[in-house]
């Protein structure tokens, strides 16, 4: 995709805290510059010297290297990922003057517009101050191919039974990952307060939030069953199958958490359990990708990664 470009004065940015490969970081940098960021703030969580350089250089991007210096300065450095991105994102949206609208996003994730992002946000009326863009979920296979988000409504369950009839009465949205989205907020709100897929300005959450209907959050998830694998254990225990998140339904309707499927499945009939469930939630087979077309939930995304990295870091 070639990023339209906005004739709007509106600026937006984006904030992170992210702990990746060089290459995957500089990959998410390029892509979002070549949309039309103006800013980049990324703060690298365990900061490699060559890479923190290479973002430096570029005049679009701020980086932070999150060390022990960083961290001594700010009292604290936080045990869970989750409230570093926080304590990050907070700091830097209460000293961004430089960009109208900031989301905080992670480095697997890429915004997909429609029309020019600038100009989505310049269409908004001033009393929005938040605006939400709702995730679609990677499939895992050679094409750049994304499950779509399903609407909270009467119909949900039953689209997510028929699209994964295993296991889909026990993942909510038929996605591993969020649901929730990431959030634009208008800078200057006063104190304000930026969480992972909210925001608070003093104690009110989310003032004047709309849904960014023109945008799609490209999530790259699961990109193949080895990553898949390799990250499970610690999604289990502090990523996004951690055990204090909401079960996929009531309780007493027969929820349970994914954190608690998972473990089952894992304990029951081990990797090739799991093995099970990847394939029919995450792999990009033939079934799955017409049931999702059937549905009006197949979306296909060239987000161009290496194009676009090698015009902004020269290769």
């Amino acid at each position: 995709m070639e990023p339209k470009r906005s004739e709007a004065g509106i600026k937006w940015g984006i904030v992170s805290t992210i702990k990746a490969d060089e290459r995957e970081i500089l990959e998410f940098a390029a892509y979002h510059l070549e949309l039309g960021a103006h800013r980049l703030y990324i703060h690298l969580d365990d900061p490699e010297q060559e890479t923190f350089d290479r973002l430096k250089a570029h005049p679009k991007i701020r980086v932070f290297a999150c060390d022990e210096a960083y961290w001594r300065k700010r009292g604290k450095r936080p045990v869970k990922h989750q409230a570093r991105q926080t304590a990050n994102a907070t700091r830097l949206y209460r000293r961004a003057r430089d960009v109208d609208w900031l989301i905080h996003i992670d480095v697997d994730e890429f915004l997909w517009p429609g029309p020019p992002l600038a100009d989505q946000l310049a269409a908004l009326p001033a009393d929005i101050l938040c605006a939400r863009v709702r995730p679609i979920e990677a499939l895992a296979g050679p094409e750049p191919l994304f499950k779509g988000f399903i609407p909270a409504g009467p119909e949900r369950e039953a689209t997510v039974e028929r699209l994964y009839p295993r296991f889909g009465a026990f993942v909510k949205g038929g996605f591993l990952s969020h649901l929730a989205g990431k959030l634009f907020v208008r800078t200057g709100l006063g104190p304000t307060t930026l969480k992972i897929h909210n925001v608070f300005v003093g104690d009110q959450m989310n003032p004047g939030e709309t849904e960014l209907r023109d945008t799609l959050l490209c999530h790259n998830h699961a990109k193949n069953w080895d990553e898949w694998i390799a990250s499970f254990q610690y999604r289990l225990s502090q990523g996004s199958y951690r055990a204090e998140l909401a079960p996929s339904r009531p309780r007493e309707h027969g929820g349970l958490t994914l954190h608690e499927v998972l473990s089952t499945i894992h304990d029951s009939e081990g990797d090739a359990g799991l093995r099970a469930f990847y394939d029919e939630l995450c792999a990009d087979t033939p079934s799955l990708r017409g049931a999702l077309e059937r549905e009006g939930l197949l979306h296909r995304c060239e987000l161009d990664l290496t194009a676009k990295y090698r015009k902004q870091f020269h290769g």
